[in-house]
């Protein structure tokens, strides 16, 4: 028989629903364990730094308040934190109406230091129900949709009473939640505390391990929710949700990365497009022999999630403090063992932080073809520092992002928030990061595994999902018109398998007349396949008189 456009169009739509398994979605979720929105909280800190805290350990409280910022959802509508700093007498190091971003606030914690006097824990509570939360300060007025938390973390016995303050606080609406270290009056601890007690007071022995309340602290702040109906989650595809929590899952032809968040449908893992990726690493004094190893890991984290080859991803390393030196070029190491393992050889400059000449050095030498880079290839420059650049950074930033280049700009301690802004692309919220503490970093790395290959050739991947999806609504309209049940008791078409990584279809027609069609197309010397739809229609117009 002789084809027509309808009959055409009904043969490629019925070749995709011979392709469609019994189970639409098709997917293995992977668990992504407990996450979930915070409610929107007024949650002041007090701190005892009395000269029993030594500076060490008054670092490890500066860590787990660091760690329970983390987790919460930060914002003029959302949680506004305040810290009260005591001991003989009481300082507000920050008020709730101060820092409405979670990296100022981390900022505003790792700048906090020991008063190293008394203990006057009683007119510290007094200070955060009357002062810390109140309207001018940044309080906001009561409601059953918002809370009011204080958290007190103590190591000693208070020099003045606790009992009729916090009894206030709690008739007042406050939840009190009272954290012991070492040698407290846990009688104390309990005065201040709210009801159900043993929710509200912990103790820990030593502020070695204050840390491990942080995981409590996140989950009692937590809403419990649908997630996926409000979506708080990042899922890419597929969201399943359960009691506080979620799973990501793909769609029929996709599979789940590493990750357990983002789908892919091309070979490559993390993006099929040619990437020149160039790390540009602070080695100032700062950092710190130990830190440097944990920016080692964190770089190879990233190396883990490449694609590693001459038409896919390239990796350079450069190092800088008072000057600037290559660690390697793109494409010096074509496998990832041979990357990270020169990464772990790198040794330490300890020096200062001249960020400006680092990224006058990566226009300059790192992305020219001299110096490895493919023409056409997206340059990807990754920044890490923890400090303030010693030298003038913005013409080179700004050329940087004015040529092309993708910047993304990671900043530990004592890093300038302005400074990463300034280096990194637009938008700006999803090209800079920042973390307290260089044991967090990991969880940066983890970011920009999404972040880096997202740009792909739409001729590798999204005609293909877009042709699929105008079929599917083309299948419909043929299922209600009773075209398909009609077609395939003709015989027309038994069998089909399509293999998307092969690029070809393969026909079995009534006649036993056998082809393989291979719609690998050229778009600028890579997989392109936009013109799929039409090909298939021509190709068994042309070769089987349909």
């Amino acid at each position: 028989m002789r084809t027509t456009p309808g009959t055409s169009h009904m043969l490629g739509s019925l070749l995709l629903l011979l392709l469609q398994g019994p189970h639409a979605l098709g997917f293995t979720p992977q668990p992504r364990g407990h996450l979930c929105r915070t409610r929107p909280t007024d949650l002041v800190f007090v701190v005892d730094s009395s000269r029993s805290v030594r500076p060490a350990e008054f670092e490890k409280v500066k860590v787990f308040l660091s760690q329970v910022i983390e987790s919460l959802d930060v914002g003029p509508n959302a949680t506004r934190v305040g810290l009260v700093n005591y001991a003989s007498a009481v300082k507000q190091e920050f008020p709730l109406r101060a820092h409405g971003s979670k990296a100022a606030l981390l900022q505003a914690v790792r700048r906090i230091q020991p008063l190293s006097t008394g203990t006057m824990t009683g007119l510290a509570i007094k200070f955060a129900i009357t002062k810390a939360l109140s309207d001018p300060e940044g309080g906001r007025t009561r409601s059953p949709h918002i809370s009011k938390v204080v958290i007190v973390v103590t190591d000693g016995r208070p020099q003045d009473s606790v009992l009729d303050v916090s009894a206030r606080a709690r008739a007042s609406g406050v939840e009190l939640f009272a954290i012991g270290v070492g040698r407290v009056d846990k009688a104390t601890l309990r005065q201040i505390a709210s009801e159900p007690q043993d929710e509200h007071v912990d103790y820990v022995e030593s502020y070695s391990v204050i840390e491990k309340l942080a995981k409590k602290f996140q989950e009692a702040f937590c809403m419990v929710s649908d997630l996926c109906a409000t979506g708080d989650h990042d899922c890419e595809q597929v969201c399943i949700s359960s009691p506080g929590s979620y799973t990501c899952a793909c769609q029929e032809g996709f599979t789940l990365n590493s990750d357990g968040k983002t789908c892919n449908v091309c070979s490559g893992g993390g993006g099929s497009s040619a990437t020149d990726l160039v790390f540009l690493i602070d080695g100032s004094k700062s950092v710190r022999p130990e830190n440097f190893e944990l920016v080692k890991k964190f770089i190879n984290q990233i190396v883990d999630t490449l694609d590693i080859s001459d038409k896919l991803a390239q990796v350079g390393l450069v190092q800088y403090s008072s000057s600037v030196r290559q660690e390697f070029p793109l494409g010096r190491f074509r496998t990832k063992k041979d990357i990270k393992a020169a990464v772990q050889g790198m040794s330490y400059m300890e020096k200062g932080t001249m960020t400006g000449a680092a990224l006058k050095y990566l226009i300059d030498n790192s992305f020219t073809v001299s110096s490895g880079a493919r023409p056409g290839a997206q340059k990807v420059g990754i920044v890490f520092t923890d400090g303030r650049s010693q030298d003038y950074i913005n013409d080179a930033a700004k050329k940087a992002k004015d040529l092309g280049f993708k910047m993304f700009a990671v900043g530990v301690g004592n890093a300038v928030e302005d400074e990463l802004r300034e280096i990194a692309s637009e938008p700006v919220t999803e090209h800079y990061f920042y973390t307290a503490d260089f044991r967090t970093i990991n969880q940066i790395g983890k970011k920009l595994q999404k972040k880096i290959c997202v740009e792909e050739d739409p001729c590798d991947c999204e005609s293909i999902v877009n042709f699929q999806a105008k079929v599917d609504g083309l299948l419909q309209a043929l299922t209600r018109k009773h075209i398909l049940s009609e077609a395939a008791g003709a015989g027309c078409v038994k069998h089909c398998r399509y293999r998307l990584l092969g690029a070809s279809w393969i026909v079995s027609t009534g006649t036993n007349f056998w082809s393989e069609y291979s719609f690998l197309q050229s778009c600028h010397h890579s997989p392109k396949w936009t013109l799929c739809e039409s090909k298939l229609t021509l190709h068994l117009a042309h070769n089987h008189n349909y």
